[in-house]
């Protein structure tokens, strides 16, 4: 049987294509002047903070999707900011460099009314070794490494809501009460929905504490 040949796209409207071929180099990026962007005073013994900690996540974020250097992010942020017209001050290098350590990230959602319905469940992240087919054909060798992501999810949004990163050895459940800390003390959770995995007492206790409804199905093994 002859192998099909792949379909071939003509293109016909090339001031819109190469419009859109510009628009992507193009560079947009607000700063809201009513965001916190000094920290605000806790009242501890010490020196207090200069910077929020959205502000060091602002500058973290730039040097990420940048891949810049502390310094070079010092500079770009300094740079927007006196673009936007703000006079905001920028920490120094050294600043970024000692808060990214102990940086709680803040995940952007969307909060609509009522109790949260949360999904939760981990999956792996594969950072080096051979691909998945090749695995299949020869075998797995010594050189595949996993990292593991667990993941709390919005199931009427879709957001992201609470997730960790760790090894591939770490279990699913001892991440349960982690990923449930990381939502508002005040905001609701109506319901944890999650596999079997997740249905060990820890799991049911850090549940009930927060007031929400466990939906995780009883392993074969365990107890009712």
């Amino acid at each position: 049987m002859p192998k099909p040949s792949s379909p071939r796209y003509r293109t016909t409207n090339w001031p819109i294509y190469n419009a859109a071929l510009r628009r992507r180099g193009s560079l947009s990026i607000w700063f809201d002047p009513t965001m916190a962007w000094h920290a605000v005073n806790t009242g501890k013994r010490g020196h207090p903070e200069t910077f929020s900690e959205s502000a060091i996540q602002t500058c973290l974020t730039l040097k990420v999707l940048f891949g810049l250097p502390l310094r070079q992010t010092v500079g770009l942020v300094a740079s927007l900011i006196e673009m936007a017209g703000l006079d905001w001050p920028v920490p120094d290098y050294s600043t970024l460099c000692r808060r990214q350590a102990r940086l709680a990230v803040q995940i952007p959602y969307r909060r609509l009314d009522g109790p949260v319905t949360l999904l939760v469940g981990s999956t792996g992240i594969k950072f080096r070794g051979d691909g998945e087919w090749q695995a299949r054909k020869h075998g797995t060798s010594r050189r595949r490494q996993w990292r593991k992501v667990h993941i709390g999810m919005d199931a009427q949004t879709g957001d992201v809501r609470a997730i960790e990163c760790t090894s591939s050895r770490q279990g699913d459940s001892q991440l349960l009460p982690e990923l449930l800390a990381q939502l508002p003390e005040d905001e609701r959770i109506g319901s944890v929905t999650a596999d079997g995995a997740y249905d060990t007492r820890r799991c049911h206790a850090a549940i009930v504490d927060r007031g929400a409804e466990a939906r995780i199905p009883i392993r074969r093994n365990g107890r009712t």
